[in-house]
């Protein structure tokens, strides 16, 4: 009898030599390039050998865990009397059996979805054994007593970081899907996989920078930041945009949006179906937003008064140039919400009553449990990262964006590890991954200023703590109506932390509660039929209390922003033109400022 060839295997072929050749060709010239590039523009650098200050962290934690053994060896028997059970139970589902898991992945974990995982019994075991690790660690992690609360954190976040990164999802021997595309292409997809990475450590030269997106398929100001506007007004921190008018008459006070200047303002109009600037010109706004500079070493010694300036009061000047309008509604969103309530601050104080309404988009004011990211915020840290922004006079864009992608890793590294690299597959377009690769640096001086004396002291929610522009900050003295946008899983801005400004502002305040994340659940057009939100009238101090007497709405939050604010102010006056006022446009929407790309 013939032997069987591995290519007759009707699921398995061999990869195509000439591309195994030119693919190894590829990986030898690329490699050596990538590797020499990387350890030139490495032999300056001064090492720094624990920057994130996990080694005393967790120095910490052994000793105190190891100082109650008891607790530990219990933790321990369960581990290994649950670990028994699933070997007896894989030994009987192998027998015919179906006996109940031991331990079960979150029916919304996204890494276990091929249904192998469930019905193949070896692959069932290897993911009850991870998922059984991974809360074993957790576990002993979590019931150290003793530490301080930011040692703590920061034991618990890098804990779930390497039982994250240790998942058999992320391996090909472990992770059916990958294995079974390795059979049917014959290797193609590794080999495939294998030019990615390499491409993705170019693209970061010499550092990892995964592409998450098709970015080719994405062009601002072409098909997406398309809704139609001029440019009206610039200085050095910012464009203003003014967006065309598509009713016949408009609300009386302009509408002005204060995106964060940590990402680009586009993320509020991605595409014609989910922008919220188009969606909010269709409802009769005229519509101002401030488009932020991506700034470099010339803009080092900026500072967070620089951005109340150049920012929301030369864009107020410019917004009655254009209009003759006196007042305006504002929206702050995320640090651009900080910085709103910041200056609303600063202008009670001057008794200035040019912004008539406020909104906060997922907004902190009172940073004292400010959720994961304070876990990259300690003296440590701080030092080191103020003496790298010394050196270059901004923070690179791209250690800002390693940082939030490492709040949700198994969405935002992991998924597309195992994508790009395992599967060999390109990443699919998707319009929200681009804005979220398209990063923007900090200037040093305005940085520092923000995670020092609001990250770090929580100056800002104290009474006269923070003086700018000549005038003591206290948000006590906010008295105009304010309205809340928060979402329930925001990983950036916790909505329990963001709740408590509603026990701060001294006027009528309106807080709304929407499901899903820190984009997801703000970005949510009413006709997308996605993500309910939550409303309640009464603002007790407790966050939870709200939340037990709050009503769940389907849909989007957006219509119910629409009539919040409409109740301010309902006077209509012809459409605004842009162009039609005293400033001259400058340039079409969405401007010059928003096209510079980092390249670090």
């Amino acid at each position: 009898m013939d032997q069987e060839k591995p290519q007759d295997h009707p699921q398995f072929r061999l990869p195509d030599p000439a591309l195994v050749t030119r693919t190894m060709s590829e990986v030898a010239e690329r490699g050596q390039r990538i590797v020499t590039d990387f350890l030139r523009r490495q032999a300056d650098a001064e090492a720094v050998p624990d920057p994130l200050n996990i080694g005393g962290a967790f120095l910490d934690m052994t000793a105190r865990l190891m100082a109650n053994p008891a607790r530990l060896m219990q933790a321990q028997l369960g581990f290994w009397q649950d670990y028994l059970t699933l070997w007896q139970n894989t030994a009987r589902r192998i027998m015919g059996e179906t006996p109940a898991p031991v331990i079960a992945e979150d029916p919304r974990d996204r890494r276990f979805k091929d249904d192998a995982w469930r019905e193949n019994e070896v692959f069932d075991f290897i993911k009850q054994s991870y998922l059984l690790s991974a809360r074993y660690f957790q576990t002993v992690v979590g019931s150290v007593e003793g530490l301080e609360p930011k040692a703590a954190q920061k034991v618990d976040f890098y804990t779930r970081q390497f039982v994250d990164a240790m998942s058999p999802s992320n391996f090909l021997l472990t992770n059916p899907e990958v294995l079974r595309r390795t059979a049917e292409t014959g290797g193609e997809n590794l080999l495939k996989g294998l030019s990615h990475l390499l491409a993705d450590l170019e693209r970061g030269k010499g550092r990892l920078r995964i592409r998450m997106t098709d970015d080719s398929k994405f062009k601002v100001g072409q098909n997406i930041a398309v809704t139609p506007g001029k440019v009206v007004y610039q200085n050095d921190l910012m464009q203003l945009i003014q967006y065309a008018p598509s009713t016949g008459t408009v609300l009386k006070r302009p509408l002005l949006i204060l995106p964060p200047w940590i990402n680009k303002f586009y993320i509020l109009d991605l595409r014609p179906r989910n922008s919220f600037i188009r969606w909010a010109v269709e409802q009769g706004h005229t519509v101002f937003v401030v488009s932020w500079v991506n700034p470099d070493e010339h803009l080092a010694r900026k500072g967070f008064d620089d951005y109340m300036q150049e920012g929301i009061y030369d864009a107020l000047t410019a917004i009655e140039q254009a209009t003759g309008e006196t007042e305006v509604n504002a929206i702050g969103y995320c640090l651009g919400g900080t910085l709103l309530a910041t200056t609303l601050a600063h202008m009670a104080a001057r008794g200035d009553t040019r912004i008539a309404t406020a909104t906060f988009f997922v907004t902190m004011t009172d940073f004292e449990e400010a959720g994961e990211l304070g876990v990259f915020i300690d003296e440590e840290q701080l030092h080191c990262l103020e003496e790298q922004m010394q050196k270059r006079g901004y923070l690179e864009g791209r250690e800002m964006a390693t940082t939030f992608n490492m709040l949700r890793a198994n969405d935002l590294i992991w998924s597309f590890v195992v994508n790009n690299y395992l599967l060999g597959q390109e990443p699919f377009p998707f319009d929200l991954l681009y804005w979220n690769d398209d990063s923007t640096r900090m200037p040093a001086r305005m940085h520092s200023f923000y995670l020092r004396r609001m990250y770090q002291q929580n100056d800002l929610v104290k009474p006269g703590a923070i003086e700018l522009l000549g005038e003591r900050i206290d948000l006590r003295k906010i008295r105009i109506p304010c309205y809340l946008i928060s979402t329930r899983e925001d990983h950036i801005a916790p909505w329990k932390s963001t709740y408590r400004a509603t026990q701060i502002y001294g006027g009528p305040v309106r807080f709304v509660l929407a499901a899903s994340g820190h984009i997801a659940g703000v970005v949510n057009p009413p006709d997308s039929g996605k993500y309910s939100h939550w409303v309640n009238e009464q603002l007790p101090p407790d966050p939870e209390a709200w939340f037990q007497g709050a009503t769940e709405l389907s849909g989007s939050w957006w219509p119910d922003w629409q009539r919040w604010v409409t109740a301010q102010g309902r006077d209509q006056v012809p459409a605004r033109i842009p162009g039609d006022g005293k400033l001259v446009p400058i340039e079409d929407a969405p401007g010059r400022y928003v096209q510079v790309m980092t390249t670090d």
